[in-house]
């Protein structure tokens, strides 16, 4: 097997999950995920650095790189006997070609989700959700995914320093392509002071729903995404769940392009994404703008290293509940465990 591998760094996979190539659909044709690097960065606009991304979020963790992770709470190991996940390495993308980079993604993207996994990409900036979100989008019914995006920034302007392109256009380019609607793009964590009035026209003119911190400070984080799943399902089959890591405040995510004060805890996001991965059907994500040369002692890395595997993790445990009941976030750590209590 021969597969490009990484454009940075040394070659190694997320936390040691087996290696495959993504054109090569032998190689993970048991797969349920095949994680993508698209380290791409161009369409930044103010600090760069996110193309490192994909490697340190498939490195940046204490623990052993086995390919195993038993999650303590949900009682699943996602890298091991309760999902098969593996690494295809990176997409080969183009500095300073964003449409030509977009279209390897889109291709890529698409690929692993017509063989039958879900794909899951490690960014680069915000740019590479419009291939990403569009490739899985044809690959499944176009307007038969909603989209859950987590963002300080709607990403939704329209002409930004002379160019249709870039990470703060990605989600009207999808709307307008026609491969997800406009009232099924949910948006949760915006806050600060971008866009303006004329591109917040432009959102409630499509019907997106999107919620500032504001909403759900006073509404409550379990409240808001109540709804928003209940919208995300409404009509669509699955989801494709979209994590700028700038959702969280600058102290819990130091290392991005576009820091916005105010945001979600990192705790915060974490159970946002395990429960949206756990009770929701979702069939493609992305995590982004994680920026190292921002970073400070590695808190960021952490960070999107683990909203991956709160993501995995919240897929192997909607699979092993199957049709029964479902896992409690407020099981006790140690109820059931122990051996009298196993053999009881």
């Amino acid at each position: 097997m021969t597969r490009y591998g990484p454009m940075f760094g040394p070659d190694y996979t997320f936390l040691g999950v087996p290696a495959c190539d993504w054109r090569e659909p032998a190689t993970y044709e048991e797969a349920d995920v095949v994680i993508i690097g698209a380290p791409f960065d161009g369409g930044t606009s103010h600090r760069p650095g996110a193309r490192f991304g994909p490697q340190v979020i498939r490195g940046t963790d204490y623990l052993a790189h086995d390919g195993t992770r038993p999650h303590m709470a949900m009682r699943v190991d996602a890298l091991g006997a309760d999902l098969t996940v593996k690494d295809a390495g990176d997409l080969e993308v183009f500095s300073g070609e964003i449409q030509r980079s977009c279209a390897a993604i889109e291709e890529g993207v698409g690929f692993i989700a017509r063989h039958g996994a879900i794909p899951l990409v490690l960014g680069g900036d915000h740019t590479v959700t419009w291939p990403d979100v569009a490739g899985v989008a044809g690959a499944h019914a176009p307007q038969r995914i909603s989209v859950i995006h987590f963002d300080a920034h709607a990403d939704t302007g329209d002409i930004e320093f002379g160019s249709l392109y870039g990470h703060g256009q990605p989600m009207r380019r999808l709307i307008e392509s026609g491969a997800v609607r406009g009232d099924r793009f949910l948006q949760l964590g915006l806050r600060g002071y971008w866009p303006g009035p004329d591109v917040l026209d432009w959102m409630a003119d499509q019907k997106m729903n999107s919620f500032h911190m504001s909403e759900i400070v006073e509404r409550g984080l379990d409240a808001v995404l109540d709804s928003a799943f209940e919208i995300a399902m409404d009509g669509c089959d699955g989801v494709f769940l979209s994590v700028d890591i700038d959702v969280c405040d600058p102290g819990h995510a130091p290392g991005t392009g576009t820091p916005e004060p105010g945001g979600f805890t990192a705790r915060q996001l974490l159970d946002s994404v395990s429960r949206i991965c756990h009770e929701l059907p979702v069939v493609g994500m992305d995590i982004v703008e994680v920026s190292p040369p921002f970073d400070h002692a590695e808190i960021t890395a952490m960070l999107g290293n683990r909203v991956v595997l709160e993501a995995l993790s919240g897929m192997a445990r909607r699979r092993k509940d199957g049709d029964g009941p479902r896992w409690k976030r407020s099981t006790p750590l140690l109820e059931g465990r122990g051996t009298s209590q196993q053999t009881a």
